[in-house]
């Protein structure tokens, strides 16, 4: 059992021509079980042709129609990648995943906007992934994304987190420590985003197959506290929190889109402090994530 995808996933590849969607969609198919569960691409001036021996379509649409795939990944450029998850969406497909960074937020304002109206006219909801994120993987079943595969194992440990780097950094120091993962889900660092926290975290919980998990978050935006406080009341899991940017100023962005201190509450020492009063475990040391998580099992 894993959240959102699992070895029997089928999935669509928007922007598979190009040169990132290339490289990383060969590594998808060689990890794991992706050779069956990379099944279509999408780009309308190749359609009909194949790469990697996934065949090309015109639109998302058609290519869900024709493979049965419910979920997509984007690795459109940034001009033209809200117009690609828009697509996704009105082909009704589960999830889709963006990989895109810096997509304009106006657009990425405008295709929210969208989605909501659509959600309350009564039509399909779409789980977003992203954008500019690392991706999903389900340990030795399927990887999604741009996330190096060799250093998961598969396991009963969740990981969550707006960066990718320390979600890898998260992932590398359990499969060290012997600890498999049964999912790890980056939620990009961009301020519109889809998929939060705290989503992320009641899936965790409700998954019979993991059973602890690390929630790293950083500066910047309500997020990790709003997912702090439902897990005070409804985590039935220990969790290990690292929030990253404790020396960040004020009014300075720092790398993500989303990463700047506002007010109060969006430093990193105040969402420690939220995390902690909530019932994880912290740490302000990113390199003691996989040793804190491992005596708390």
């Amino acid at each position: 059992m894993s959240i959102y995808v699992n070895k029997d996933t089928k999935v669509i590849t928007q922007g598979i021509t190009g040169k990132t969607g290339q490289f990383h969609t060969e590594k998808c198919i060689e990890y794991a079980n992706g050779k069956h569960c990379f099944v279509a691409g999408v780009n309308p001036k190749k359609a009909g042709e194949k790469i990697f021996d996934v065949p090309i379509y015109a639109t998302v649409k058609e290519a869900a129609q024709q493979t049965g795939a419910t979920v997509s990944v984007i690795y459109v450029p940034p001009a033209g990648a809200a117009a690609a998850i828009w697509e996704a969406v009105e082909a009704d497909l589960d999830f889709v995943i963006c990989i895109t960074e810096g997509i304009p937020v106006k657009d990425m304002l405008e295709v929210r906007s969208k989605m909501r109206a659509k959600e309350a006219a009564g039509g399909k909801k779409t789980l977003l992934l992203g954008p500019n994120c690392p991706g999903i993987i389900t340990p030795e079943e399927i990887k999604i994304g741009i996330m190096p595969g060799h250093i998961h194992k598969k396991g009963r440990v969740g990981v969550v987190s707006r960066s990718g780097t320390l979600t890898y950094e998260a992932v590398a120091q359990l499969t060290e420590l012997g600890i498999g993962q049964s999912s790890a889900v980056g939620i990009g660092g961009d301020p519109i985003n889809g998929l939060k926290h705290i989503d992320v975290m009641k899936a965790f919980n409700d998954d019979p197959d993991t059973d602890a998990v690390i929630m790293i978050g950083e500066i910047g935006g309500p997020d990790e506290a709003d997912a702090a406080r439902w897990c005070k009341q409804h985590m039935k899991k220990p969790v290990v929190g690292f929030i990253a940017g404790v020396t960040a100023p004020a009014g300075k962005r720092m790398g993500h889109a989303g990463a700047l201190i506002s007010g109060g509450a969006d430093t990193a020492n105040a969402k420690l402090a939220i995390l902690e009063e909530c019932g994880f475990k912290v740490t302000r040391n990113p390199s003691e994530m996989g040793k804190l998580l491992k005596s708390l099992l």
